[in-house]
């Protein structure tokens, strides 16, 4: 396969997936900042949510304010944030258009119908309703993907699809967990009552707060499922790094992603299979309790660290030189 049309179902993928993952991230601060809590917590929580997105900057060039209304205006709506819900979907569009012989035509009509649809709402952007929009966004991936997933042949277009969406997977579950978890540490400093690490204080508070945590991943029934007793942030940071039947879990995401690199093989994917061996083990030979001894902050900055260079890798091996995101 020529790189091009590797890189363009590669970064098909991660556009789609990171617009999923932007409107949940958004979904699950615009949700709990409907929630009784201090002014500055509030505007800490949006602002971190910059940060872990390595936009702060960007944004502040085109607001002076952080609050939640610019902040979802520029990362739903602003073109010139590249990883905006817009900018995402435009992309992922425009690498589908690029390479629709690879693809089938379902797949490109259902990606070309949500950029039309997008349109649409654009027009009445002032009067969209953020859950809903956010809402909508996520239901048109899960859409697209769906139909991938039902109507391509199981080869190599099809497995740079794959990778392209774990390794965008993986990156955005942990930036969920961490701007969730350092979010509460920040309300713990304002006012100590109001959040628990342990659950035992602050339970009402925490429960909507983790809760809507859990939904933003579509984890909440997973959770009762398997845990079937109050929501607490150690149980909550297992099953999104530990459980390996959670989709959206850290090691789900990981353990996908070597047999499909063992699909691909060339002469320079072996650094990239010892590197998912070495993340893999680090993953399999731990536990939450480790996990939180360590720090769960620490802890996702080196996660992210290693995903983020097994992708370089991948990009190094397989696509287009100095492809950027």
């Amino acid at each position: 396969m020529l790189s091009r049309t590797a890189d363009c179902l590669y970064w098909m993928a991660r556009y789609t997936e990171r617009a999923e993952n932007t409107a949940r991230m958004l979904d699950v601060n615009h949700q709990t900042s409907l929630l009784p809590q201090p002014s500055e917590f509030l505007e800490q929580s949006w602002k971190k949510l910059l940060t872990i997105s390595k936009l702060e900057e960007a944004f502040l060039s085109k607001h002076d304010v952080v609050n939640r209304e610019n902040v979802l205006d520029f990362m739903i709506y602003e073109t010139s944030n590249p990883s905006s819900i817009v900018s995402c979907l435009y992309a992922a569009r425009e690498n589908a258009r690029v390479i629709r012989g690879k693809i089938t035509s379902e797949a490109w009509e259902t990606q070309n119908t949500t950029w039309l649809e997008l349109q649409r709402i654009l027009e009445a952007r002032h009067q969209a309703d953020p859950s809903r929009l956010l809402e909508w966004v996520k239901h048109r991936c899960h859409l697209f993907r769906g139909v991938l997933y039902g109507t391509m042949l199981k080869n190599e277009a099809f497995y740079f699809i794959n990778v392209g969406t774990l390794l965008e997977r993986a990156d955005n579950t942990a930036r969920i967990l961490e701007t969730k978890y350092e979010h509460q540490d920040a309300l713990k400093v304002l006012d100590p009552n109001k959040a628990s690490d342990d659950g035992t204080g602050g339970e009402f508070f925490d429960f909507y707060h983790w809760a809507a945590l859990l939904r933003s991943v579509s984890a909440f029934e997973i959770y009762r499922q398997i845990y079937s007793d109050q929501v607490t942030p150690k149980q909550v940071a297992q099953l999104l790094i530990f459980n390996k039947q959670m989709p959206r879990s850290l090691v789900c995401c990981v353990n996908e992603l070597i047999p499909l690199i063992s699909e691909m093989k060339n002469q320079q994917s072996k650094e990239i299979e010892r590197l998912l061996g070495k993340l893999k083990a680090s993953l399999d030979y731990s536990d939450i309790d480790e996990v939180f001894d360590q720090g769960l902050e620490e802890f996702i900055e080196v996660f992210l660290e290693r995903i983020n260079h097994i992708a370089d890798e991948f990009s190094n091996a397989y696509l287009i030189p100095l492809a950027v995101a």
